[in-house]
């Protein structure tokens, strides 16, 4: 029985067997099919971590007999389709050819004689780029399972430096393995990307998907370090202020579980504008506020932690929000808490205070007077703040 990689654990040597996703029986869509698991699948049944979605590769196929054969395509630059029942993502075999600038100046070549080597060696990291056929063996040309026992990250050939999304996934790669290392001669070919000015050939929203990802795992602060030496961050998240204080409050909030809008936040609270850098990267709107909301919750003057009555309370409420968005408060709150020293659990008694304020009920006995139904409401909030601190 082969072995899945806890700790410095072996793997399955290639040829071997190996602990990886089980691979779908044949039905009459995939009959007869040369048909592979790829990539991160493969990967983290190696490191023995939960399986994620499987991707497949087809070799010695065609887009015609694909559709012939019931998938559905959905691919815009090379062809990639869609198993008719279990919708998984099946890719014609491909290599690739740099034609232009950036991440989507390749040319794709999917016919029927490229071989799974050939595919394997187009991908961006050694440990990516192992296959599992349908019989368990494992493909693995590039000896990915040698680095996965070693704990490196290390790129596949030299055609690593034509993809600046190549070094964005090192990076994110990095925070999610914090335990690899990056291979010194695969940070070299990092910052030649940056020194051909690949990396300025990213597009925001391509920035954002791979930062987003990287936010999401439990060393997130990683990504941003591995970028740094790469000299590519401040080309990434020009004005970007990222220091010991901020990747520590950024891990702080991934070890607490908070969502990725409020180690966003965190991610950019040192900097000068964070809400324009988060447009800048094209974030979406939620984690936009919150990186424009969470220096409100950590200022000097009546931020959560020194806000010291109703007031003070009541004013940094309705400066964020939180009546209609009361969850998006908490969570600033609790990034907040990640750098500083704030009660959010008394902020959650205040909010709830607030809260059970019938403004419905007031409005009808105040009269018609707009700005006397807001000064009621007002008056009957603050004195609910009162009697919550006194509880």
């Amino acid at each position: 029985m082969s072995e899945s990689l806890h700790g410095k654990n072996a793997v399955a040597q290639e040829g071997g067997r190996a602990a990886v996703p089980a691979q779908a029986a044949a039905d009459r869509h995939t009959a007869g099919l040369d048909v592979y698991i790829v990539g991160g699948a493969v990967r983290d049944a190696l490191l023995g971590l939960p399986a994620g979605d499987r991707d497949w590769v087809v070799v010695g196929s065609t887009p015609e007999e694909m559709a012939t054969r019931g998938f559905i395509p959905v691919g815009g630059d090379f062809p990639v389709f869609l198993h008719p029942d279990s919708k998984e993502e099946y890719a014609l075999a491909r290599t690739e050819r740099k034609s232009g600038r950036g991440y989507k100046g390749f040319v794709f070549h999917a016919g029927r004689d490229v071989t799974l080597g050939e595919d394997l060696r187009r991908r961006d990291l050694t440990v990516n780029a192992i296959a599992r056929a349908a019989d368990g063996r494992l493909v693995d040309p590039l000896d990915g399972q040698a680095d996965l026992r070693a704990r490196v990250l290390r790129h596949v050939g030299d055609a690593f430096v034509e993809d600046p999304v190549r070094l964005l996934r090192l990076a994110r790669f990095a925070a999610r393995f914090d335990d690899f290392t990056v291979a010194p001669e695969t940070m070299e070919l990092a910052r030649r990307l940056v020194r051909d000015g690949e990396v300025d050939a990213l597009v925001p929203e391509r920035v954002w998907k791979e930062m987003a990802k990287g936010l999401a795992t439990q060393h997130p602060s990683r990504m941003f370090e591995v970028l740094e030496a790469a000299t590519a961050l401040q080309r990434v998240l020009p004005g970007l202020v990222f220091d010991a204080e901020v990747a520590r409050g950024v891990d702080i909030a991934a070890r607490v579980g908070l969502p990725v809008a409020a180690r966003f936040a965190l991610l950019l609270r040192c900097s000068a504008q964070p809400a324009e850098l988060a447009r800048h990267v094209k974030a979406p709107a939620h984690c936009v506020d919150c990186a424009r909301l969470l220096p409100v919750v950590l200022a000097a003057d009546g931020g959560a932690a020194r806000a010291r009555g109703p007031q003070d309370w009541l004013a940094l409420m309705e400066r964020c929000d939180a009546l209609r968005k009361p969850q998006r408060f908490i969570d600033l709150l609790e990034a907040a808490a990640c750098v500083e020293l704030v009660d959010v659990a008394a902020w959650r008694a205040r909010l709830d205070a607030v809260q059970a304020v019938d403004a419905g009920s007031i409005a009808k006995s105040s009269g018609p007077d707009a700005r006397q139904i807001q000064a009621a409401v007002r008056a009957a909030r603050l004195a609910a703040l009162a009697d919550a601190d006194t509880a």
